[in-house]
């Protein structure tokens, strides 16, 4: 019975050794299972409550995690150890990261989509549980070459981008054509049909003045 009621003190955060030696308290203190802020509070003081009823709502900010939806087409791509990237959407230009840890086995009804749990790895202060998120998922890691979309420009049925020399003062610009593949954001994944010098630079930008200048060069010099 002495081992039954010492548990029980202990369930009340209740120092045992103290009672042992004769010390009895009229009040405890209720500790929270977790540390946070109180979010709610659902007690008045005085009031009789029992065992069952709620008290407060805690909130424990440190562990907010990414809770991102996923569509039924994509589901089979994601996978716990993923990398994801977000930003909060009354954020936009802030870049978080994460990495998945837990992949819901069911479905939500509306929509139908499942939930995928992610670590936050950069926790900012300003992170409050129940804010937006927009986030993409890294399904594959691969090194590829890759250059911004201003730097890639169409003509016809064909993709070229610029290669960059400086002779003394003078700057060249040669077109290359290339393959397209992937693209993420404004990067876009390119494959040169001809191999190219190592050491070659390429014009990251203003693509589309410089095809227009090219073509402006060979309709003066058909005149």
């Amino acid at each position: 019975m002495v081992n039954g009621l010492e548990a029980q003190l202990k369930l009340l955060n209740v120092n045992t050794s103290s009672v042992r030696n004769g010390t009895i308290t009229q009040n405890i203190s209720l500790r929270s299972p977790i540390e946070g802020f109180v979010q709610k509070v659902e007690v008045k003081t005085g009031q009789y409550v029992e065992p069952q009823t709620e008290l407060f709502e805690i909130v424990n900010t440190h562990h907010v995690h990414a809770d991102l939806m996923v569509f039924e087409k994509d589901v089979y791509k994601v996978k716990k150890g993923q990398k994801v990237i977000f930003n909060l959407q009354s954020n936009s230009d802030e870049e978080l990261s994460a990495e998945i840890y837990s992949v819901s086995k069911t479905f939500e009804d509306n929509p139908k989509a499942l939930h995928v749990h992610a670590e936050i790895e950069n926790k900012k202060g300003n992170l409050i549980p129940g804010m937006y998120i927009k986030g993409k998922i890294q399904v594959d890691n691969t090194i590829t070459k890759a250059l911004p979309e201003s730097a890639i420009i169409k003509d016809g049925d064909r993709f070229f981008v610029f290669s960059v020399k400086k002779e003394n003062n003078d700057w060249s610009f040669t077109p290359i054509e290339v393959l397209l593949g992937v693209k993420d954001d404004s990067w876009i994944e390119v494959k040169f049909i001809n191999e190219i010098e190592k050491n070659s630079k390429i014009a990251y930008n203003n693509a589309y003045y410089l095809i227009a200048e090219m073509n402006k060069g060979e309709t003066e010099h058909e005149h």
